[in-house]
């Protein structure tokens, strides 16, 4: 007979990941278990959540934009059952600390900034695809722009390509560009052109212990999280 694990695995994305942290001694009180954090973001490649539960590695709540964690339950490496919405995100942009705050109060000064900036780091998630496959074409500069963007994996934030100076603008969820040291003007996209985004936990198909799984996921959509959730930059679902 296997004995108990006394661990529970997360896989969170970046965009969770502040409030998860923060989250880890009301987890470990309710569930009597260690909390493991498997990884703190979406990825790319061989290290993304996506391969990594598709190759079987152990894990029990798994946390991503709902969009993702659909595809996930579609292929098998998810349960449906218990998964739950647990925060909601939106889209905004930052700059290296000292530098000029931008103006991207309006769809007309989002472009300017746009078109003016030299360079332009976006996430391999969902900002980054709402970037280049909605925003750019709905301003029209889709040409200009993206051939000055690149994607920033391997789990890195593009705040922090950003207060290196590898880039002029970073562009992420608010909640994944607010622990980043070294960057400043923090601001979301103007609400005409804002992309809300449903993050949710789910059991993970690898999980030997689902129901408890499911008691940490039900602790996450409660309001007894909300605090946390609120202070890391999101809002409670």
């Amino acid at each position: 007979m296997t004995a108990p694990s006394t661990e529970i695995r997360v896989m969170t994305s970046g965009a969770f990941t502040a409030a998860h942290l923060a989250l880890i001694p009301q987890l470990e009180r309710l569930t009597n278990k260690t909390i493991v954090t498997a990884t703190t973001s979406v990825g790319t490649g061989e290290t993304s959540i996506a391969s990594r539960l598709k190759r079987g590695e152990a894990a029990d709540v798994v946390i991503v934009a709902q969009t993702l964690m659909q595809q996930f339950i579609d292929d098998g490496v998810v349960l449906a059952e218990g998964c739950l919405p647990v925060a909601r995100s939106v889209i905004g942009m930052a700059v290296k600390a000292g530098a000029p705050r931008p103006d991207i109060g309006s769809a007309d000064a989002l472009r300017r900034t746009l078109l003016e900036a030299k360079s332009i780091a976006y996430s391999a998630s969902v900002s980054g695809q709402y970037l280049t496959t909605e925003l750019c074409q709905r301003l029209g500069i889709a040409d200009q722009v993206l051939s000055k963007s690149r994607m920033i994996g391997g789990g890195e934030r593009t705040g922090a390509v950003v207060a290196r100076g590898d880039a002029e603008i970073a562009f992420q969820q608010i909640s994944e560009l607010i622990p980043v040291p070294g960057i400043a003007h923090i601001t979301p996209l103007p609400p005409e052109l804002q992309k809300v985004s449903v993050f949710s936990a789910g059991v993970a198909a690898t999980s030997p212990d689902a129901e408890l799984a499911r008691s940490v996921i039900r602790f996450l959509a409660s309001a007894d999280a909300a605090d946390a959730i609120t202070k890391s930059g999101l809002e409670p679902a």
